[in-house]
């Protein structure tokens, strides 16, 4: 029999801050400069994608995305750069964790 971690980790502040599907939907605003297109290619509504960063906006404490209404010149999202920190950080301390569930893997 072979066993497997499995986890799931994210920031906290009165409820999900900050986590895997956050950080997916924020990639996929970097990617295609609108949270729009970003929903359509994470396969979530819009409202869900919206409801997921103004909430951890909120949690959090500062605004994750910089939203431009649309108009003659066309609106779109892009990511502040506190994000990107948050973004850089998480994707640190991810990697590290997953070295750590595969080194205690190896152990179980």
């Amino acid at each position: 029999m072979v066993m497997e971690i499995h986890y799931d980790f994210w920031l906290d502040n009165d409820g999900r801050a900050f986590g895997e599907e956050c950080l997916r939907i924020l990639e996929a605003v970097d990617g295609t400069g609108s949270l729009r297109k970003a929903a359509a290619e994470a396969n979530l509504s819009y409202c869900t994608v919206f409801k997921i960063v103004t909430e951890s906006e909120e949690r959090l404490g500062f605004t994750l995305i910089e939203r431009r209404i649309g108009g003659s010149s066309g609106g779109g999202s892009r990511l502040t750069s506190e994000a990107r920190e948050l973004m850089a950080r998480y994707r640190l301390f991810s990697d590290e964790m997953r070295k750590i569930v595969l080194h205690m893997e190896g152990i179980v």
